[in-house]
């Protein structure tokens, strides 16, 4: 037996994950258990955590992947000291710390009895995890490999081949030119300054127009094989490439802006500020050059690995307004694009790298739904529904789910709370909250009673799988939520809630192999409205995404949630 034990830390995302026989039987990003999001620390608790689930000892691991590589890119990483002398101090200290087993074996010392590990260390190149992650969850035994985001490793993009069981590099664009902190930058500027605020930039284009696209042509360029930023809208990177880990692990964002940008684009927007139509046009204009560039770096790849396929992961292409446009716009004829697409999937695709390239081993795991989390017995969330004094009843399967679609019928909000948690950052009907997408008030409604998000940023349709030819206006499945796609004409009236003012919808499609009883609710709620389609959006206040029982029924009490499902559970406030 082949077990193998994947880390991802002193980055965003930090994650662990257990693959046993080159099955994952477990990953979890450490946010979801500490409560600190985009946390950056030693992942201790999701190690902990994915060893208990896995019901094995840290003496049997065999395999230790880590997704970081500090020898790779070397010289590139010379040539930039040279150029920016002033950060070469900065950048040798990268080449010490995590990479070492000395450090890692220190580490789990720390929180494990014993020192004695007989595991063996690999560190894989950062963005060839990425890729990994991606490919070596497929159903294919050959496909072209993108992987993109702000940097690791020196690099910011990678092509590959990938075939049978091997990650072929084609190319590699390096710092500083990074298509991620290109977004970031202009994301500083609309006052988006938090680590993890640019996704919130696709919701706010669809309100502006395309009014900076000269200058933001000056800012990046494509080339006949990668992109190029301009140097002089940006600050010089140092060894953290403009990322800053605090002491309790928190990821946070230096200012990418040189003084040289503020005077073409003007001063930042103020954090929490109202936003200007100069911010929406910024957003407008910002969503369309990245598609731009996306796209085009999507066919150069094309062009090197003739393919129908794509397997795709790193931050970047979590950008799904982007994605809903490949099928129009590249060769590409399929995606498969890693759920935890950002940093805390970099802990899965080292370790795949491990089981398949490293060792050679060739069967092969397909994901088919990324529940890979914790999960809670009856037992023991009927222990906390008592503590917490909640009202509940344990209803069986057909009653459970015709009631639950009485409630969203009556525009009830449902916290739903099933199963194994999802892997990623999207809620996909495990930790999830539930309403009426017919409804024009529902966005409205949970903004002001569970969610507090910005006005301007859309939820999410989950849509049985067999009727989404019938509702959008493409028809490749995103199970992973990680598609938008334009909503045809006749469904827009009846999806208010989840139609954004773009009439687009990023949508997740589900099967019943995928989440039975996801599946059924929905399918439930077609049967008595006519429409396969429930909003979904994540179970959580402004915080990382629910694990434990116990955060679902704190969420639920202090918000103004109408109904918990918990399991076979069904809760009412008094």
């Amino acid at each position: 037996m082949s077990i193998i034990l994947g880390i991802n830390y002193s980055h965003p995302g930090s994650s662990a994950c257990i693959l046993v026989d080159g099955k994952p039987v477990v990953a979890i990003a450490e946010e979801r258990l500490n409560r600190i999001k985009y946390y950056a620390g030693f992942p201790i608790l999701s190690i902990k955590a994915c060893l208990k689930i896995a019901n094995i000892k840290l003496s049997d691991i065999e395999h230790v992947a880590i997704p970081s590589d500090t020898t790779a890119n070397y010289f590139e990483k010379v040539k930039y000291g040279l150029k920016n002398p002033k950060k070469i101090y900065n950048l040798i200290k990268i080449h010490n710390s995590k990479d070492s087993l000395s450090n890692l074996k220190s580490l789990l010392s720390k929180y494990f009895d014993s020192n004695d590990f007989k595991f063996k260390q690999h560190n894989i190149e950062h963005h060839i995890a990425h890729i990994s992650s991606a490919y070596f969850i497929s159903k294919w035994n050959n496909s072209s490999g993108f992987s993109l985001d702000g940097s690791g490793d020196f690099v910011s993009t990678m092509f590959a081949e990938c075939r049978d069981n091997n990650i072929n590099v084609k190319y590699r664009e390096h710092i500083p030119n990074s298509l991620g902190s290109f977004y970031t930058m202009i994301c500083e500027l609309i006052g988006f300054s938090n680590y993890g605020d640019e996704g919130k930039v696709m919701g706010l284009a669809a309100y502006g127009s395309n009014n900076f696209k000269e200058l933001l042509d000056d800012v990046v360029g494509i080339k006949s094989k990668g992109f190029e930023i301009n140097k002089k809208y940006f600050k010089t990177f140092g060894s953290n490439y403009g990322i800053k880990i605090d002491d309790r692990g928190k990821a946070s964002i230096e200012s990418h802006i040189s003084d040289y940008a503020i005077k073409k684009f003007g001063k930042p927007t103020l954090f929490h500020t109202a936003l200007s139509s100069r911010d929406m046009d910024l957003a407008y204009s910002l969503q369309n050059k990245f598609e731009e560039i996306y796209l085009k770096l999507l066919n150069q790849l094309h062009n090197l690995v003739p393919n129908e396929n794509v397997c795709m992961a790193g931050g970047a292409t979590l950008n799904s307004v982007a994605n809903g446009k490949i099928f129009d716009s590249t060769p590409f004829n399929k995606t498969c694009i890693q759920p935890a697409a950002g940093d805390d999937g970099l802990s899965l695709g080292a370790a795949l790298y491990v089981y398949h390239s490293v060792l050679g081993n060739k069967d092969r795991y397909v994901m088919n739904g990324s529940y890979l989390g914790p999960e809670f017995s009856d037992n023991e969330i009927r222990k906390e529904l008592i503590k917490f004094n909640i009202s509940f009843e344990k209803l069986n399967y057909k009653n459970l789910i015709t009631k639950v679609v009485d409630n969203i019928c009556d525009n009830k909000v449902v916290g739903w709370f099933q199963g194994k948690m999802e892997w990623g950052p999207r809620a996909l009907g495990n930790r999830s909250i539930l309403a009426n997408p017919n409804s024009p008030i529902m966005k409205d409604i949970l903004n002001k009673r569970i969610k507090q998000r910005e006005w301007f940023r859309p939820f999410a349709p989950v849509v049985l799988e067999n009727y989404q030819n019938e509702i959008f206006e493409c028809n490749h499945p995103s199970p992973n939520m990680t598609h938008v796609y334009k909503i045809k004409k006749d469904w827009r009236e009846r999806l208010t809630a989840v139609n954004h003012v773009d009439n687009t919808g990023r949508l997740q499609t589900i099967s019943r192999d995928q989440n039975k009883k996801y599946y059924d609710l929905i399918k439930e709620f077609k049967k008595r409205t006519g429409i396969p389609v429930l909003l979904n959006t994540s179970f959580n206040e402004n915080e990382p995404i629910v694990c434990y029982p116990k955060s679902a029924i704190s969420c639920f009490l202090r918000t103004e949630m109408d109904l918990l499902v918990i399991g076979n559970y069904y809760c009412i406030k008094k």
